[in-house]
């Protein structure tokens, strides 16, 4: 399959590699998307991808950990690892002349790992340490419970984990969860740079040719949290935070949905932060965000205020939501377009983000959008566009959650 410079091509055994060529740059970028994200996680053990996350690169094939990192750190590869929700994602930035040198060192921490048992209790305790830092930051603290009580499990589930259950996993627990859930198929590998596509399959196909299929695991689901929450923090300060359903980025409506979020949230301009913030005073942080997972999404919003001006806050946030539906200007969506255009530009001198960006749209959507395709998809929207979305899609049914020493008069 061929589209402009964006080649793609699936090994037998399920792997999709999918190329960028820009040959504009000098530089090269990978993003590998494993399907062995949190919600593989076994029930009570929120966190083992989490752990696996910070153990899997510390040695593999036949280097240990500090000849593995030295290896990679010679490459002058910029580097990281984590966990999501569907994926663990391993992605890496370099010279475009070191990439195919990159990727057999990944093939090993992918493929043959140590996962040393020496190592666990600190790989462990990296999570730990994490995890306990949130709970002296309720301002990130509240997305992570905003999200369990608005996506059900184990969608809502934190990737970062659970603290009672990373406390109690075993380097058993991490060991099975890579024995399990690592595999080829609906493995995804983006690559953007001043590469050659014909090239780069060949040294993909040797890298990770034998990796074998596996059969996917199954995981348990559960009902979503309450939908109107309060957990008590003592503080001066109450933290805000308000979820409501939108449509995920796979849906044609997708970029009606971002523009609407954008003239609520994207910039000093933006409505939230002019009406709640600048004219009113009413808290010194307030945005909102379109959180889109594969089948169902949500507008995110926070608010971070005084004790005393918390209800007010929250009232005064949620008229504005409400009131978006009422009409918006053309100067607010040319500011969102205007935004997103110096967005696109950004993407387009970054590999690492092409990488990442190519990567996910072929999870999200089985193909993938040019950044071309993305501007005129931006260009085209108007105020009659995103109003019908707004229109067909109100804000409402909310999720309510606060963190704070009292809770709030919250909306029937």
């Amino acid at each position: 399959m061929q589209q402009q410079n964006i080649r793609t091509h699936q090994f037998d055994n399920g792997l999709t590699l999918v190329v960028e060529s820009m040959g504009h740059v000098q530089s090269a970028a990978f993003s590998l998307m494993v399907p062995a994200g949190s919600i593989f996680d076994v029930a009570g053990k929120n966190g083992t991808a989490s752990v696996l996350a910070n153990l899997i690169s510390r040695g593999a094939g036949d280097l240990n950990a500090r000849e593995l990192s030295s290896a990679l750190d010679n490459l002058g590869l910029q580097r990281s690892e984590g966990p999501g929700l569907t994926h663990m994602s391993f992605s890496g930035a370099t010279l475009a002349k070191n990439i195919s040198a990159a990727l057999p060192l990944y093939g090993d921490i992918v493929l043959r790992p140590h996962l040393p048992a020496d190592e666990f209790e600190a790989a462990q305790a990296g999570v730990i340490q994490s995890l306990r830092a949130l709970e002296d930051e309720p301002r990130q603290k509240i997305f992570l419970e905003l999200r369990r009580r608005c996506y059900d499990a184990p969608w809502g589930l934190p990737t970062e984990g659970s603290l009672a259950d990373v406390e109690s996993l075993t380097a058993d627990d991490v060991r099975a969860h890579f024995e399990t859930a690592f595999r080829p198929d609906e493995a995804i590998l983006g690559i953007a740079g001043n590469v050659d596509f014909d090239e780069i399959r060949d040294t993909v196909e040797q890298v990770f040719g034998d990796w074998k299929r596996k059969p996917k695991p199954e995981f348990a689901t559960a009902p979503h949290g309450p939908s109107q929450d309060h957990i008590h923090h003592d503080s001066a300060q109450t933290q805000i935070g308000i979820a409501y359903e939108a449509v995920p980025y796979r849906s044609p409506d997708y970029y009606a949905g971002w523009a609407a979020v954008s003239v609520l949230s994207g910039g000093m301009s933006s409505r939230l932060f002019t009406e709640v913030r600048e004219k009113k005073g009413l808290c010194y942080s307030i945005h909102a965000s379109l959180s889109s997972l594969h089948d169902d999404a949500r507008v995110l919003c926070y608010a971070g205020t005084t004790t005393e001006r918390a209800q007010e806050t929250l009232d005064t946030t949620m008229t504005e939501l409400k009131r978006l539906g009422d009409g918006i200007e053309q100067e607010e969506l040319t500011r969102c377009k205007a935004r997103a255009k110096s967005s696109l530009v950004m993407q387009q001198e970054s590999t690492m983000a092409r990488a990442g960006s190519i990567a996910r749209d072929w999870y999200h959507l089985g193909e993938i959008r040019t950044l071309n395709d993305v501007g005129q998809r931006i260009d085209a929207l108007t105020v009659d566009a995103v109003l019908d979305y707004i229109h067909n899609h109100p804000a409402r049914d909310f999720t309510i959650l606060t963190i704070g020493p009292q809770p709030l008069e919250l909306p029937q």
